[in-house]
């Protein structure tokens, strides 16, 4: 089962949560919450109460346990831009972009593989369907094939 929590218009730049939701992508949600706690980013510390946030939701609305949840997606979104100016030289004015960020989150219950073992199960997938293609192939070859050649003399 999955559970959503979402924070809107966060006052910081999405480069800037980005880094930080980077770094707890897919990791269960007990040490997502160890390692946001020791990140020095300022980022961290609403990316670190919107966990909180999904983890009592799945709690209390959906009644899991928080040690089966581990973080499926997170996304930090750019939302509106506050548009600022700032005086320069002979009158002119540049301008300051104030930028905001959408932050979602969705906690699941069960972790979904990492691509190492996907691959290796494709493979292995894949030589086994060989193999059975080369088995049936060499019976029914030996039940059609032609006596060997040999050269009169």
């Amino acid at each position: 089962m999955d559970v959503h929590a979402s924070l809107r218009f966060l006052r910081m730049s999405p480069r800037k949560v980005r880094l930080v939701i980077d770094a707890v992508r897919g990791l269960p949600v007990g040490a997502a919450e160890t390692r946001l706690l020791f990140i020095k980013k300022d980022a961290a510390l609403p990316v670190l109460k919107l966990l909180r946030s999904a983890i009592a939701n799945a709690e209390h609305n959906a009644h899991l346990d928080k040690k089966d949840l581990f973080i499926q997606k997170i996304t930090a979104d750019g939302g509106p831009t506050l548009k600022r100016s700032r005086p320069r030289a002979f009158g002119r004015a540049a301008p300051i972009r104030k930028r905001t960020t959408h932050i979602e989150i969705i906690l699941g219950t069960e972790k979904p593989q990492n691509k190492k073992e996907k691959k290796q199960e494709k493979k292995q997938a894949i030589r086994k369907q060989r193999k059975d293609v080369k088995k049936s192939v060499s019976v029914s070859d030996q039940a059609t094939s032609l006596p060997a050649y040999q050269p009169t003399s």
